[in-house]
Protein backbone atom coordinates (compact mmCIF):
# COMPACT_ATOMS: atom_id res chain seq x y z
CA UNK A 1 0.00 0.00 0.00
CA UNK A 2 1.06 3.63 -0.64
CA UNK A 3 2.69 5.88 1.79
CA UNK A 4 -0.09 7.94 3.93
CA UNK A 5 -0.90 10.65 6.68
CA UNK A 6 -1.43 8.08 9.09
CA UNK A 7 2.23 6.99 8.61
CA UNK A 8 3.70 10.48 8.63
CA UNK A 9 4.75 10.83 12.47
CA UNK A 10 5.35 14.55 12.83
CA UNK A 11 2.45 15.32 11.01
CA UNK A 12 0.18 12.14 12.44
CA UNK A 13 0.47 13.49 16.22
CA UNK A 14 -0.24 16.56 15.25
CA UNK A 15 -3.14 16.24 13.41
CA UNK A 16 -4.10 13.74 15.75
CA UNK A 17 -3.80 16.87 18.83
CA UNK A 18 -6.18 18.66 16.21
CA UNK A 19 -8.71 16.18 16.00
CA UNK A 20 -9.39 15.07 19.47
CA UNK A 21 -9.50 19.00 20.05
CA UNK A 22 -12.49 19.59 17.26
CA UNK A 23 -13.94 17.08 18.12
CA UNK A 24 -14.46 17.84 21.62
CA UNK A 25 -15.23 21.03 20.98
CA UNK A 26 -17.77 20.41 17.93
CA UNK A 27 -19.62 17.98 20.59
CA UNK A 28 -18.88 14.35 19.27
CA UNK A 29 -17.90 11.58 21.37
CA UNK A 30 -15.67 8.98 20.20
CA UNK A 31 -16.20 5.83 21.47
CA UNK A 32 -14.93 1.96 21.54
CA UNK A 33 -11.24 1.26 20.77
CA UNK A 34 -9.98 -1.34 17.98
CA UNK A 35 -9.57 -4.81 19.65
CA UNK A 36 -6.14 -6.30 18.93
CA UNK A 37 -7.51 -9.03 17.24
CA UNK A 38 -8.07 -6.30 14.51
CA UNK A 39 -4.75 -4.10 13.63
CA UNK A 40 -5.91 -5.92 9.70
CA UNK A 41 -9.61 -5.89 9.72
CA UNK A 42 -11.90 -4.11 6.97
CA UNK A 43 -14.49 -1.43 8.29
CA UNK A 44 -18.08 -0.83 7.26
CA UNK A 45 -18.28 3.01 7.60
CA UNK A 46 -22.05 3.44 7.14
CA UNK A 47 -23.85 5.55 7.32
CA UNK A 48 -22.55 7.51 4.22
CA UNK A 49 -25.05 10.15 3.34
CA UNK A 50 -23.04 13.57 3.05
CA UNK A 51 -19.35 14.94 1.86
CA UNK A 52 -19.04 15.65 5.72
CA UNK A 53 -18.49 11.82 6.28
CA UNK A 54 -14.41 11.71 4.90
CA UNK A 55 -13.12 14.75 7.37
CA UNK A 56 -14.88 13.18 10.14
CA UNK A 57 -13.55 9.91 9.50
CA UNK A 58 -9.95 10.91 8.98
CA UNK A 59 -10.17 12.59 12.23
CA UNK A 60 -11.86 9.84 14.27
CA UNK A 61 -9.30 7.79 12.53
CA UNK A 62 -6.04 10.19 14.37
CA UNK A 63 -8.28 10.18 17.61
CA UNK A 64 -8.54 6.40 17.85
CA UNK A 65 -4.98 5.99 16.05
CA UNK A 66 -6.06 4.24 12.87
CA UNK A 67 -4.05 3.57 9.93
CA UNK A 68 -6.59 2.98 7.20
CA UNK A 69 -7.05 3.35 3.41
CA UNK A 70 -10.16 3.94 2.14
CA UNK A 71 -12.05 3.54 -0.94
CA UNK A 72 -13.48 6.38 -3.27
CA UNK A 73 -15.26 7.08 -6.20
CA UNK A 74 -11.77 7.63 -8.87
CA UNK A 75 -13.60 11.21 -9.72
CA UNK A 76 -12.08 12.78 -6.21
CA UNK A 77 -8.91 11.74 -7.04
CA UNK A 78 -8.34 13.83 -10.29
CA UNK A 79 -5.59 16.53 -10.76
CA UNK A 80 -4.86 18.43 -8.74
CA UNK A 81 -5.89 16.56 -5.47
CA UNK A 82 -5.22 13.31 -6.34
CA UNK A 83 -1.67 13.37 -4.42
CA UNK A 84 -3.22 14.55 -1.52
CA UNK A 85 -6.36 12.17 -1.43
CA UNK A 86 -3.75 9.36 -1.88
CA UNK A 87 -1.65 10.74 0.68
CA UNK A 88 -5.08 10.69 2.94
CA UNK A 89 -5.61 7.06 2.43
CA UNK A 90 -7.47 7.39 -0.28
CA UNK A 91 -7.83 4.57 -3.09
CA UNK A 92 -9.97 5.63 -6.00
CA UNK A 93 -12.40 2.73 -7.45
CA UNK A 94 -13.82 3.53 -10.76
CA UNK A 95 -17.56 2.10 -10.56
CA UNK A 96 -17.85 1.65 -14.26
CA UNK A 97 -15.21 -0.73 -15.15
CA UNK A 98 -15.63 -4.42 -13.85
CA UNK A 99 -11.93 -5.31 -12.25
CA UNK A 100 -11.03 -7.59 -9.28
CA UNK A 101 -10.51 -4.83 -6.23
CA UNK A 102 -11.88 -7.68 -3.91
CA UNK A 103 -8.87 -10.00 -4.61
CA UNK A 104 -6.62 -7.23 -4.95
CA UNK A 105 -8.23 -5.47 -1.69
CA UNK A 106 -7.83 -8.56 0.13
CA UNK A 107 -4.35 -9.63 -1.25
CA UNK A 108 -3.28 -6.21 -0.02
CA UNK A 109 -4.52 -6.60 3.58
CA UNK A 110 -2.39 -10.23 3.99
CA UNK A 111 0.89 -8.51 2.23
CA UNK A 112 0.53 -5.76 5.12
CA UNK A 113 3.57 -5.64 7.49
CA UNK A 114 1.56 -3.71 9.97
CA UNK A 115 -1.63 -2.65 10.66
CA UNK A 116 -3.88 -1.93 8.72
CA UNK A 117 -7.78 -0.98 8.05
CA UNK A 118 -9.61 -0.97 4.88
CA UNK A 119 -12.44 1.13 5.05
CA UNK A 120 -15.28 0.44 2.73
CA UNK A 121 -18.46 2.70 2.95
CA UNK A 122 -21.19 -0.06 1.42
CA UNK A 123 -23.67 2.08 0.33
CA UNK A 124 -21.08 2.70 -2.84
CA UNK A 125 -22.70 6.20 -2.93
CA UNK A 126 -23.99 8.93 -0.50
CA UNK A 127 -27.71 8.54 -2.57
CA UNK A 128 -29.81 6.59 -1.08
CA UNK A 129 -29.93 2.89 -1.82
CA UNK A 130 -31.92 0.33 -1.95
CA UNK A 131 -29.04 -2.80 -1.38
CA UNK A 132 -25.62 -2.14 0.22
CA UNK A 133 -22.77 -3.79 -1.88
CA UNK A 134 -21.10 -6.52 -0.51
CA UNK A 135 -17.54 -5.90 -1.59
CA UNK A 136 -16.58 -5.28 2.34
CA UNK A 137 -18.13 -8.59 3.00
CA UNK A 138 -15.97 -10.44 0.26
CA UNK A 139 -12.22 -8.51 1.14
CA UNK A 140 -12.76 -9.43 5.06
CA UNK A 141 -13.15 -13.43 3.95
CA UNK A 142 -10.84 -13.71 0.80
CA UNK A 143 -8.23 -11.85 3.66
CA UNK A 144 -9.67 -13.84 6.40
CA UNK A 145 -9.78 -10.87 8.49
CA UNK A 146 -12.66 -9.43 10.79
CA UNK A 147 -15.06 -6.76 9.96
CA UNK A 148 -15.08 -3.70 11.94
CA UNK A 149 -18.74 -2.14 12.61
CA UNK A 150 -17.34 1.80 12.78
CA UNK A 151 -20.46 4.34 12.54
CA UNK A 152 -21.40 7.84 12.99
CA UNK A 153 -24.16 9.26 14.08
CA UNK A 154 -25.13 12.60 13.16
CA UNK A 155 -28.26 13.21 15.50
CA UNK A 156 -26.18 11.81 18.69
CA UNK A 157 -23.30 13.48 17.79
CA UNK A 158 -21.24 9.84 18.19
CA UNK A 159 -18.92 8.25 16.27
CA UNK A 160 -16.45 5.17 16.71
CA UNK A 161 -15.88 1.37 16.34
CA UNK A 162 -18.71 -0.66 17.24
CA UNK A 163 -18.16 -4.55 17.36
CA UNK A 164 -15.85 -7.05 15.46
CA UNK A 165 -17.54 -9.58 13.39
CA UNK A 166 -16.73 -12.35 11.86
CA UNK A 167 -18.46 -13.54 8.60
CA UNK A 168 -19.63 -17.14 9.00
CA UNK A 169 -20.46 -17.57 4.66
CA UNK A 170 -24.07 -17.23 5.11
CA UNK A 171 -23.83 -13.71 3.37
CA UNK A 172 -27.99 -12.93 3.66
CA UNK A 173 -27.62 -14.09 7.58
CA UNK A 174 -24.73 -11.54 8.24
CA UNK A 175 -26.41 -9.04 6.31
CA UNK A 176 -29.00 -9.15 8.21
CA UNK A 177 -27.27 -9.20 11.71
CA UNK A 178 -25.36 -6.22 10.42
CA UNK A 179 -27.74 -3.84 9.45
CA UNK A 180 -29.81 -4.65 12.23
CA UNK A 181 -26.48 -3.06 14.10
CA UNK A 182 -26.77 -0.18 11.81
CA UNK A 183 -30.26 0.60 12.03
CA UNK A 184 -30.58 3.31 14.96
CA UNK A 185 -27.68 5.20 13.63
CA UNK A 186 -28.49 8.64 11.41
CA UNK A 187 -26.15 9.90 9.06
CA UNK A 188 -25.72 13.63 8.21
CA UNK A 189 -28.77 13.69 5.84
CA UNK A 190 -30.65 10.78 7.72
CA UNK A 191 -33.18 10.13 4.80
CA UNK A 192 -31.00 8.96 2.33
CA UNK A 193 -29.87 6.23 4.88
Amino acid sequence: MHRTIFDTPVVNTLLRLFSVALLKVTGWKVQGSLPPECGKSVFIAAPHTSNWDLPYTLMVAFALRLNIYWMGKESIFKPPFRGLMMWLGGIPVDRAKANNLVAASAEALQAADGPLQLVVPPEGTRSKVRYWKTGFYYIAVAAQVPIVMSYMDYHQKITGIGPMFRPTGDLEADMVAIKAFYAPFKGKNPDQF
